[in-house]
């Protein structure tokens, strides 16, 4: 029995197995893989084995083109032996609806300079002559997709890593993961003893949050059942072992052949959690009873779309759980929480499709300190608290699953587990006619309906609309005119608060910050963390709070992405305490030319620009409450936000709504926030800005401070980007277009030629235009510059601007 190694990878499906062949083909010694039965015994056992390029998210469209190259190069070495058939996939739309979701999806493919064409209804017909022409209206064929047989490409890695030198051993069940003094990974106990290590990967799929809870640690994901049945070849009509995979979202089906007959699964709209509250160990290879009753839709539209099944014999319907975690997307990377603990799991619904990319990212990872392609989206860091709760995340992975052939559009809101969170002035912001969106969990305005009964955006937010016009529009508006020339008062309690503290606290700040935090007590500080590539890593304010005391103020979605880098960074001395504040203080946001007059008359202290000037911070006596004030705004305009004890927060927003009630006071919403932002050209983290941007490209230079003496994670990544530019930089652009019709993620041309793809959009109220950003070449980057945006399949004229529409000189902001 192996008694150490260097990583020990739990877990033998496709994630394991790729994972410890890119490792040992790379050179790491000391690599073990454990798998508590065979190999292939849980998901990967049952998978459908699909794999396409094709996915709603850029990230995880390059992800699955890595491992498509990598299957076709070992087919091309080892043959059938691989499991890889290339057969090609066709996706087709069987409604208007689905024709413009496919033509969005061929933009954003484009945009990642993929070559993807739409194909007409009939050639779709001549590609998969076994199904009805009936109601389709066009496709996408994609040649290079197909699928493979699970075991065998799975055993084909798992061989190639043990003769890299990689140890498989099977049979063998991690009973615990011990961890040292300081909380680090330090062995794993396993029914055959101890293997020492400073590195475990959880790699077990549905079995993955009981690995992690070994550690004090959250894996959130819930097993969510899934089924597929396999017909035998009907009598005279086998089908074509070449037939490309079909895929009908309109009827929520995947279809492909299986020896002559055909593998029919989908995803159904009432999906059901299995043992929610953790898999059992003995569970393993076998299926889940079979639910014909819970298998009904999807075998409706399956025949509705391919008559001869209502003839065809089932040999098998296979039911098998899938872990879902509650995006649906994968969980990779380290643990922030225990060092040494990597997370490559919640694949179920890109399973085969990342598996083989995300084992060689993850490999790189783990050995060179960042993976080649950004996966913040996918980072473990990105849930925290808040997702210890299983009913909370079940709900969510349900919704992820039903969501995934299902239409779902950039202005939809999830649905179920809802509400979870509320802020202290919840009550209040329903009583004027609040329209509540979701964002980690948190209920937030979206939008307001005076005079309406108050709502959450759920089933009805996508019927009308999809990519045009929302019916939200002139609300919205109302809203962004208010803020514009009077105020606007917001609730954004679920901005993440991270106070640092400790004697270390300042050093350890100026250590991760790109600007120069050391300033006095009071002042604010916009900033990034940035990656040694020079890529920014989070985007947020510091205020310092006292000599050793500082608040970071943090995006809502983020605030657990930014923790853990934090907390992964931090010095191991104690000179430092990190506490996540957030739901101890709301905050309030008033906004708008009026808001001086408005907070002067609910406070006696003096909020005059000289004596309380821009980025400026201090405590306000308010009605007898202490509130600590930042004059800083998201929208361009005059304001401040106000922190204040979350229960004394509704009589705080009170006095604020009395006081403004001559003033033009209107409560507003996030949807407002993310027009005003845009004519600003304020970025938005994960979108405008990323791990793969720095702050040169993004327009943030002035945000750096290289004059610091602190050396700060970045600074000679981004001193040798001054030294060669990368020839790129983030740009605003004016799209002629309806209102609400670019979205973000189209692709971007000039003269013809892909030219970069937009990175977010929104509609400007006061300008009247689509506003948006996106990276273009140098020789793009110009004002006047004349671009087209691929829009539902039609190119839509686009403009380079300067880069702030709205009062370039913030000269509104700062007075």
């Amino acid at each position: 029995m192996i008694t150490e190694a260097r990583v020990v990878i739990v877990g033998g499906g496709i994630a394991g197995c790729s994972l410890a062949w890119h490792l040992a083909e790379m050179g790491c010694d000391g690599v073990v893989l454990l798998e508590k039965d065979v190999l292939t015994s849980g998901a990967t056992a049952h998978a459908a084995g699909l794999v396409t390029i094709f996915s709603p998210s850029p990230t995880m469209m390059r992800i699955r083109e890595l491992s498509l190259a990598k299957y076709r190069a070992l087919h091309e070495e080892v043959g059938d032996a691989s499991g890889w058939r290339g057969v090609g996939s066709l996706r087709i739309a069987g409604s208007a609806e689905q024709s413009d979701i496919l033509k969005r999806k061929v933009s954003q493919a484009r945009a990642l300079g993929l070559e993807v064409e739409m194909i007409t209804a009939e050639r779709c017909c001549e590609l998969f002559p076994y199904m009805s022409g009936e109601g389709i209206d066009c496709g996408i064929h994609l040649p290079g997709d197909g699928f493979l047989e699970p075991a065998g490409m799975t055993t084909l890695l798992a061989k190639r890593a043990a003769a890299a030198g990689a140890e498989i051993l099977t049979k063998t069940q991690v009973e615990d993961i011990e961890l040292d003094a300081r909380g680090r990974v330090a062995a794993v106990l396993t029914n055959r003893g101890r293997i020492e290590t400073a590195i475990v990967v959880n790699a077990c799929g549905i079995w993955g949050p009981r690995i992690a809870a070994m550690c004090g640690a959250v894996m959130p994901a819930a097993p969510v059942k899934h089924q597929y049945v396999i017909t035998k070849p009907l009598e005279g009509q086998r089908i074509a072992p070449d037939t490309p995979v079909l895929r009908d979202a309109e009827n929520l089906i995947y279809v492909r052949e299986e020896v002559g007959g055909l593998l029919v699964g989908g995803f159904e709209t009432a999906p059901e959690a299995w043992h929610p509250d953790g898999v059992p160990w003995s569970h393993s290879q076998q299926a889940l009873e079979p639910d014909w009753g819970q298998f009904e839709s999807i075998m409706e539209g399956a025949i509705s779309r391919i008559p001869m099944l209502e003839h065809a014999e089932a040999a098998h319907l296979v039911n098998h759980p899938d872990a879902l975690t509650p995006d649906g997307e994968p969980l990779v990377g380290p643990y922030p929480t225990v060092p040494g603990l990597w997370a490559l799991c919640g694949l179920s619904l890109n399973g085969f499709g990342a598996g083989g990319g995300l084992g060689q990212l993850v490999a790189e990872w783990i050995l060179d300190g960042r993976p080649s392609i950004d996966l913040h989206e996918m980072d473990v860091r990105r849930y925290g608290a808040v997702h210890a709760n299983q009913e909370f995340v079940t709900a969510r992975a349900t919704e992820a699953y039903k969501y995934y052939y299902y239409p779902r559009y950039p202005t939809d809101e999830w649905e179920w587990g809802r509400p979870w969170r509320t802020s202290g002035v919840h009550e209040d912001t329903q009583a004027l006619g609040a329209v509540f969106g979701q964002k980690n969990g948190w209920e937030r305005t979206n939008h307001y309906r005076p005079g309406e009964e108050t709502r959450r955006a759920g089933p009805d937010q996508r019927r009308g609309w999809q990519w045009g016009k929302p019916d939200w529009f002139e609300d919205v508006g109302r809203e962004h005119r208010a803020v514009r020339e009077g105020a606007g008062l917001f609730d954004l309690s679920s901005f993440g608060k991270l106070d640092v503290s400790g004697p270390g606290a300042l050093d350890f700040l100026q250590r991760l910050a790109a600007g120069n935090v050391d300033r006095e007590v009071g002042r604010l500080v916009y900033t990034q963390y940035l990656n040694l590539s020079g890529g920014i890593e989070t985007d947020l304010t510091i205020v310092r709070l006292a000599e050793d005391r500082f608040r970071c103020v943090c995006g809502s979605a983020f605030v657990y992405s930014d923790l853990g880098w934090m907390q992964m960074n931090a010095p191991e001395d104690g000179s430092v305490v990190i506490d996540d504040v957030t739901e101890d203080h709301s905050c309030l946001a008033l906004w708008g030319p009026r808001s001086r007059d408005i907070l002067s008359a609910v406070t006696d202290d003096d909020v005059s620009n000289e004596a309380f000037p821009y980025l400026a911070s201090r405590t306000l006596r308010v009605n007898g409450s202490e509130v600590w004030a930042q004059r800083v705004s998201y929208c361009g305009e005059l304001g401040w936000e106000l922190y204040v004890a979350a229960g004394e927060a509704s009589a705080l927003w009170k006095a604020l709504m009395a006081a403004g009630a001559d003033h033009g006071i209107t409560p507003a919403g996030y949807r407002a926030i993310d027009s005003l932002r845009m004519e600003k050209a304020y970025r938005y983290w994960g979108a405008d800005i990323t791990p793969e941007t720095s702050p040169l490209e993004a327009g943030l230079g002035f945000c750096v401070s290289f004059k610091k003496e602190a050396d700060f994670i970045g600074r000679d990544a981004l001193l040798a980007q001054k030294e060669s530019p990368t020839g790129r930089r983030l740009c605003t652009l004016t799209v002629d277009t309806d209102p609400f019709g670019v979205h973000g993620g189209e692709a971007l041309y000039a003269e013809g030629a892909l030219a970069g793809r937009i990175t977010s959009a929104a509609w400007g109220y006061t300008t009247q235009k689509n506003v948006a950003m996106s990276y273009l070449p140098d020789e793009l980057a110009v004002e006047g510059a004349d671009l087209e945006v691929d829009l539902l399949g039609a190119r839509a004229p686009a403009v380079v601007t300067a880069d702030v529409l709205y009062d370039p000189t913030s000269t509104k902001l700062k007075t």
